[in-house]
């Protein structure tokens, strides 16, 4: 168990083998928990040792879920995403997830051995804190995602991280969050100074056999990065 201060932020960890050489840490969708994407590691079929570490968000009031109590990694206040945005909530879950990562680092796993990802809400906290953080991970991950609090984005980058591999997934007929919101995300996203990839699939706001591949893919380029 992971503690922010008093609190604790329960997570699942899982290693594909001994002595893993690349560390994953993967956040949820809201509404969902770390259990999510756990049958997703052996569908990668990575061909080296990976650790993956899944938090579970907090349980909280989310608002266009007539306030409903889920776990989230922050509020949604209006199906218009580029307005009312959580702010406070998203910097909470990024700096509890920042310690995270130094938990991880201070465990053995450099910053540059660790893989920053997540799908839907988990995908913006990883984009919103991974085009951020003083470290210099190995990737970050976005599927079925959005960049939060992007009017802030190319003030508060981190410096010297344009090479700082970005890739961001999305499906063609995605109900939730609009391929267009993502596009423009992965627009904002080159417009600050990153060179970031994009894939899409024929799938609603979902995972895909093909999509799993391009993941494995991806994480066996970055993993051969820092062999």
């Amino acid at each position: 168990m992971f503690f922010v201060g008093d609190e604790p932020l329960q997570l699942i960890e899982t290693e594909t083998g001994p002595a893993p050489e690349l560390c994953v840490i993967w956040l949820h969708g809201l509404g969902a928990d770390g259990n999510d994407f756990v049958p997703i590691v052996p569908e990668l079929k990575l061909p080296f040792a990976a650790r993956f570490v899944f938090p579970h968000a907090p349980v909280r009031s989310i608002t266009i879920n007539h306030g409903m109590a889920m776990r989230g990694w922050f509020d949604i206040r209006s199906f218009d995403r580029n307005t009312n945005e959580d702010s406070a909530g998203i910097r909470e879950s990024a700096a509890n997830i920042e310690q995270l990562i130094e938990t991880e680092i201070a465990a053995g796993y450099a910053a540059q051995r660790i893989v920053l990802a997540g799908f839907s809400q988990g995908g913006a906290i990883a984009l919103h804190l991974g085009l951020r953080t003083r470290h210099r991970l190995a990737g970050v991950l976005a599927l079925s995602a959005f960049l939060p609090l992007a009017n802030t984005l190319q003030l508060e980058r981190s410096k010297g991280s344009d090479a700082l591999p970005i890739l961001m997934l999305h499906g063609t007929m995605d109900p939730i969050i609009a391929l267009a919101n993502a596009q423009k995300s992965f627009a904002d996203i080159e417009a600050a100074g990153f060179v970031p990839q994009w894939r899409s699939y024929p799938m609603a706001h979902s995972v895909c056999k093909e999509e799993i591949d391009d993941i494995s893919a991806w994480l066996q380029v970055r993993h051969s990065a820092i062999s």
